[in-house]
């Protein structure tokens, strides 16, 4: 009897064993599959400016948090402005070699950040009580328009939160105009960033997913009713 019961615990071990191993290769597996799949970003910068542009033509790159995307950029914003002349060439080059496909997915990649960045903004929005919900979209705005501005000139602001919501009024208008007229990506420069809230509708709905596509349609309705009438 004590035998039986020896052979059927040592079974139950051996049969846990086999299906620990049989867990570890498939995460094993799994990692190496996906770390043999998805690339990380370069070294904007170490590495040569063909590289860096290259990596925002890959699905890799949203394949990063929203942050490291935002963060990447940034930064990519930063050596642009710093570059030497065989490096402006490159990227004259690699930008001109840029052609179907490829500039389609680099374009696609670019409108699921922007729409990332709405979804984002949008999902904290509804969380939120009706009584705080103003005061974050006037946050919101203020935030994403000093990223804008450092992005372009690589400087913080200095404008106060009064201050840029002032000059939203004497430009939102004019440029969600242009957006619409053109079907052109707002400028990162403070003048421009309003414009992206109108963007959304033309270039960028098409990459959200219907509970995404609602939740930023009801939030930006309130940011155009809580700027209104600039919209």
């Amino acid at each position: 009897m004590n035998f039986i019961q020896e052979c059927m615990s040592s079974r139950r071990a051996q049969g846990s064993l086999a299906t620990a191993l049989l867990i570890a290769v498939c995460l094993t597996g799994g990692i190496w599959w996906w770390n043999a799949r998805w690339r990380p970003p370069p070294s904007i910068f170490d590495c040569p400016v063909d590289n860096v542009l290259s990596y925002l033509t890959r699905d890799d790159f949203n394949a990063l948090p929203l942050k490291d995307r935002i963060e990447y950029m940034m930064q990519f914003a930063d050596r642009f402005r710093g570059l030497k002349a065989g490096e402006s060439a490159s990227m004259a080059a690699f930008l001109a070699g840029v052609t179907g496909p490829t500039r389609k997915q680099m374009t696609q990649n670019m409108r699921i950040l922007a729409k990332d960045v709405l979804a984002e903004g949008a999902s904290t929005y509804l969380t939120l009580d009706e009584k705080d919900r103003k005061t974050y979209i006037d946050k919101w705005t203020c935030d994403w328009i000093r990223f804008a501005e450092r992005a372009a000139t690589g400087n913080e602001s200095k404008k106060t939160d009064t201050e840029i919501l002032k000059g939203i009024e004497k430009q939102a208008s004019r440029d969600t105009n242009r957006v619409k007229e053109l079907g052109e990506i707002p400028g990162l420069d403070s003048d421009g960033a309003m414009a992206f809230l109108g963007f959304f509708h033309t270039q960028v709905e098409g990459t959200a997913s219907p509970r995404e596509q609602g939740q930023i349609a009801r939030f930006l309705d309130d940011v155009r009713g809580h700027y209104s009438p600039v919209f």
